[in-house]
C-alpha cells in the first residue's frame, strides 16, 4: 500500500498508522517512529474541546524510513483512576531520547489533565526502544506550565523545549546528564509570540525551529527562526513553507524534525478533528539557502520525504528495470 503525504499512512501489513504528534528516533540501523494512538471515538474535555482517551503510545519500526511494522503499545494506559495514565488523562507529544552513558531509552511528553490546568511533563525509561517504557515522574519543569513540547540533542547535551506562560512563550530547558529531569538551566524565546509545536535542528553551526501558532486544531502559519547559539535571542523568520495551502502548513501542523542521509524532514500532523483517528501525516525535506544559508524551504510534495527517500522494494525494481 502506497502511503502519500497528507493522508492516513499503513503499515506494511495494511494496518492503519496511529503515531500522531510523534516523532523518528534512528537507532542502531532501525528507524523507531513513536505516537499516540487516536483509534479511539472523540469525546469532549472538561473545558469544552475535542479529544480521545488516552489509549496508549505506539512504536512502529522501519529499515528504510517506507515499510513500517508495528511493535505495539509501549506506553498504555491503566484501568486505575488514581494512576497519571489513566484514560482520563492527557498524554501528548510523545519524543523519544537514547542516553548513551546510561544505556536507557528516555520518553517525555506532555501530561495533563482533562481539564487542561496541570499543563506538564511526563518522562519514562525503557531498556529497549520497543519498551515498555515505565513511567518515572510527573512534574512542571522548572516550575514553568508545559504544554506541547519537543526534545532536542546537542552532541551529549540535550533539551526539553516547551510552550508555556499559558502558550505565550516558549522556554529552552537543560536536561541533567541522564535526560530524565531538568537541570534548572533554562532560557526563554518569542515571548508572548504565542507559538506551539516546537521543533528544532541544527545545521551549519545555526539553531533553526519551525513553530506553529496558537488556534487550536484549525492550521495556520509555520514560522520558522534561527540563531547562532541556542540560548541566545532567535530571530523569527518568514513562513518557510511553499505550494498548496502553503499559509496553513498544508492543512497541517509541525511535530518533529530528524536528520536522514545529511537531509532533514519535518513531521506534520494532518489533524482531523472531527474524528481524530483518522488524522494524516506528511514528512517533508527542509532546504536551506540564501547567501548564508539561513533561510528555510519546505516545498509540498504528495510523496513523502519529497521523493527523496524510496522503499528498499521501489529500490531493488529500479535496479531490475536498470538491468
Amino acid at each position: 500500500m502506497r502511503n502519500r503525504n497528507g493522508q492516513m499512512w499503513f503499515t506494511k501489513d495494511g494496518k492503519r498508522i496511529q503515531a500522531h504528534g510523534g516523532m523518528i528516533l534512528h537507532h542502531e540501523g532501525t528507524f523507531y517512529w513513536y505516537g499516540e494512538n487516536k483509534e479511539g471515538e472523540n469525546a469532549l474535555s472538561k473545558g469544552g474541546g475535542r479529544r480521545v482517551d488516552f489509549i496508549g503510545i505506539n512504536c512502529y519500526s522501519s529499515k528504510d524510513l517506507m515499510d513500517w511494522q508495528d511493535e505495539g503499545m509501549v506506553l498504555k494506559a491503566t484501568t486505575n483512576p488514581e494512576s497519571p495514565l489513566y484514560k482520563d488523562n492527557v498524554v501528548e507529544r510523545p519524543k523519544v531520547i537514547f542516553n548513551e552513558k546510561t544505556g536507557k531509552f528516555v520518553l517525555w511528553f506532555h501530561y495533563d489533565t482533562d481539564d487542561y490546568l496541570t499543563a506538564s511533563c511526563g518522562v519514562a525509561i525503557a531498556d529497549k526502544p520497543t519498551g515498555p517504557f515505565v513511567l518515572q515522574s510527573i512534574f512542571t519543569p522548572n516550575r514553568k506550565d508545559s504544554r506541547d513540547m519537543t526534545i532536542f540533542k546537542d552532541e551529549e547535551k540535550a533539551y526539553l523545549i516547551h510552550s508555556s506562560d499559558f502558550n505565550k512563550t516558549l522556554y529552552i530547558a537543560e536536561l541533567t546528564d541522564d535526560y530524565q529531569n531538568v537541570s534548572g538551566v533554562y532560557t526563554k524565546i518569542f515571548v508572548d509570540q504565542e507559538r506551539e509545536a516546537p521543533t528544532m535542528f541544527k545545521a551549519g553551526g545555526n539553531y533553526y525551529t519551525v513553530t506553529s501558532g496558537c488556534t487550536g486544531w484549525e492550521p495556520n502559519s509555520a514560522l520558522a527562526s534561527w540563531s547562532p547559539q541556542l540560548f541566545a535571542p532567535h530571530k523569527l523568520m518568514d513562513n518557510p513553507c511553499e505550494g498548496p495551502n502553503y499559509r496553513k502548513t498544508f492543512g497541517g501542523q509541525p511535530t518533529y524534525i530528524f536528520e536522514h542521509a545529511n537531509t532533514f524532514y519535518l513531521m506534520i500532523d494532518h489533524w482531523q478533528p472531527e474524528e481524530l483517528k483518522n488524522s494524516g501525516y506528511s514528512i517533508l525535506p527542509i532546504e536551506r539557502y540564501g547567501r548564508k544559508k539561513r533561510e528555510l524551504r519546505i516545498s509540498w510534495s504528495d510523496k513523502p520525504f519529497g521523493g527523496k527517500v524510496t522503499s528498499l522494494d521501489d529500490f531493488n525494481h529500479e535496479e531490475e528495470h536498470k538491468k
